[in-house]
């Protein structure tokens, strides 16, 4: 078995890996590069039949629905069998019609916790992980008698870190090569990310000491975190409101296990923007369907203290106008530096403007070095290569049998 890393040997994001043996072909992932600004701008990473569908090519197989891991596929010629989770096919189904975050992804099959599925001679065994992403799985992959872990991206200290421990307990058995993220491995200092039960911790006192709304700045397609600020919601005496994005995700995975619009605590405001967009596309079952549990523009001031306020910048406006803004604090629930782009430089401006405070209260999707350490001794592979880190040449501090390999350069497991 041969493998090239096409991309994500030294950087995170765009991750694409190619496995060969015996002339078929195996791709795990093909994902957009961080750094690209628009889709349409980044081509196909280097595997020869991607785009023009070649026969040889037994499978491209998605470990989980971040662009950076997805975001090329629909580049691909048709004929290239797709594999992904359900679940993950559906919340990027749904997605689409809010976000440029999602895509409509043809499957010619589903992943399932530690389903194998065969694909040519290769054989694909999927391990749920816990990771900021839904249905997000490692992938182990074998063929002609070696064995080749995917770690994907994943962490152990999300709302499903059992996942992660189940692992340690029950890893693949003699796996030659482990090909390991390392997000979080860094050399500036910074501290080890906050659990998932941290923030929810942290929240819970904010809400709690907040004399108005709290304005909550998340990705909706981060259930974990949505099911987060939900708990710390109802600890602290809240309602949470859900936009029609937020509301149309939770529904998306199908787990009668994540907040629902109808649940109690929990109501749906829809913004201008989104109600516009439903009336050009005239699909009015999008709101049709949460009827019942909205709230409008004219209750927000009168429960404005009651309320975690799913926000977007797109809403200030309409905030201003509803006079709901008196003693309000500003949660930001995702990754800090989105906070220094051109959009998170204007919310900042408008929250200052406003004398509204903003706290960044976020736990990373990646997993801890001493959790990826766990790891690689759990499953004690013959060789460790780096992927997805910008720290490549840290590995061979912190891991045994570490093999770096440049992008573009194939080797054999």
């Amino acid at each position: 078995m041969r493998v090239c890393i096409h991309r994500g040997a030294r950087e995170i994001g765009g991750s694409c890996v190619e496995v060969e043996h015996d002339g078929a072909r195996l791709v795990l992932d093909a994902g957009l590069p961080l750094d690209v600004e628009r889709r349409d701008d980044e081509r196909l990473p280097p595997v020869a039949g991607l785009a023009d569908g070649d026969p040889s090519i037994v499978g491209l197989v998605v470990s989980h629905g971040h662009p950076d891991h997805y975001g090329l596929v629909a580049k691909v010629h048709p004929d290239v069998p797709v594999y992904i989770g359900e679940a993950t096919q559906r919340i990027l189904r749904e997605a689409l019609f809010f976000t440029r975050g999602g895509a409509d992804l043809h499957a010619a099959g589903h992943l399932a916790d530690r389903a194998s599925v065969t694909l040519g001679p290769f054989t694909v065994t999927p391990y749920l992980v816990d990771h900021s992403a839904f249905d997000a799985y490692a992938l182990l992959v074998e063929a002609g008698g070696k064995r080749l872990l995917y770690s994907g991206d994943l962490r152990a200290h999300g709302r499903k870190a059992a996942l992660f421990e189940r692992l340690l307990r029950e890893p693949p058995a003699a796996v030659d090569v482990l090909l390991l993220e390392g997000t979080n491995i860094r050399d500036d200092g910074t501290p080890p990310p906050l659990g998932e039960r941290d923030v929810e911790e942290r929240c819970v006192a904010l809400f709690r000491s907040t004399v108005g709304m709290v304005l909550a700045a998340y990705s909706a397609q981060n259930i974990d975190r949505l099911v987060t600020l939900y708990r710390a919601a109802r600890r602290s005496g809240r309602f949470l409101v859900l936009d029609l994005y937020a509301a149309t995700m939770a529904r998306a995975p199908g787990r009668d296990t994540i907040p629902q619009f109808d649940w109690d605590s929990v109501c749906v405001f829809v913004p201008l923007s989104q109600r516009v967009n439903v009336k050009q596309a005239r699909e009015f079952e999008r709101v049709a369907w949460v009827r019942g549990h909205r709230l409008f523009a004219e209750d927000l001031a009168g429960r404005a203290g009651d309320l975690v306020m799913t926000f977007r910048g797109s809403m200030a406006t309409e905030l201003d106008r509803a006079g709901c803004l008196d003693g309000a604090h500003a949660v930001w629930s995702m990754w800090r530096g989105y906070l220094e782009e051109p959009s998170g430089v204007t919310l900042r401006d408008w929250l200052a403007a406003r004398h509204l405070p903003l706290s960044v209260l976020h736990s990373s999707g990646h997993a801890r070095v001493a959790d990826l350490q766990r790891l690689a001794a759990a499953i004690d592979a013959r060789e460790v290569v780096p992927v997805h880190t910008r720290q490549s040449g840290r590995y061979a501090g912190l891991f045994a049998n570490v093999r770096e390999h440049p992008n573009g350069q194939w080797w054999t497991a």
